[in-house]
């Protein structure tokens, strides 16, 4: 009788890398919003995906398709290009919301599985919500989040995910919604995922 994954890894071995080891490989593909920044890799990435898979297990970040940690869907081996992938951004970005306490920003680039995946929108709003509640945690002032362009509806995502940044950098408020957030994930299996999040048991759930 198969038991069932441990949100750390652990078990099935054989399908999931290490928390401790970069594989190059198995790790998505840096898209436009990460270009020309400073990408993650080696020690680097792993010691801050680590931490991430400490944040997103407080705060209840879970892909509920499945049923594990979101940050160990970076070492899930039958899923080589989806995760997260990360850069220190760089001084004089043209395309960034400017905020001058933000001295120190982190990018956090998210590929889904599939260009429908129909988490992808509660997914990357939950991922914001938890490196950006708990930056006592980290050494950035912010980490902004968008979703990778093979996704069929990352612009409208990503316009929500700025929008969200504007919102928390103008008001310090990180659950405050996004406008429009009707409009995005309309797909029924996503909206499920959105009302599933308090039946965890925590009002922490990110959506």
């Amino acid at each position: 009788m198969p038991g069932f994954p441990s949100p750390f890894g652990g078990d099935d071995g054989s399908l999931f890398d290490s928390y401790d080891e970069f594989v190059a490989d198995h790790t998505p593909t840096p898209n436009e919003f990460l270009s020309g920044h400073d990408v993650l890799a080696g020690d680097d990435h792993v010691a801050f995906h680590r931490l991430t898979r400490d944040l997103f297990e407080d705060r209840k970040v879970y892909d509920m398709t499945f049923n594990y940690n979101l940050a160990r869907l970076n070492l899930d081996t039958r899923h080589e290009n989806a995760g997260y992938r990360y850069a220190v951004e760089r001084n004089g970005t043209d395309d960034a919301i400017k905020d001058e306490d933000a001295e120190r920003v982190l990018r956090a680039e998210f590929t889904p599985t599939t260009p429908f995946c129909p988490q992808t929108h509660t997914l990357t709003i939950g991922s914001f919500r938890a490196w950006n509640e708990l930056t006592d945690r980290h050494e950035y002032d912010l980490v902004r989040v968008r979703a990778a362009p093979m996704h069929h509806q990352s612009g409208a995502i990503n316009d929500q995910l700025a929008e969200l940044e504007r919102t928390f950098l103008e008001t310090g408020d990180v659950q405050a919604d996004p406008e429009d957030s009707a409009e995005v994930g309309s797909n029924p299996m996503e909206r499920a995922a959105r009302n599933e999040g308090a039946s965890r048991g925590s009002t922490d759930a990110p959506f």
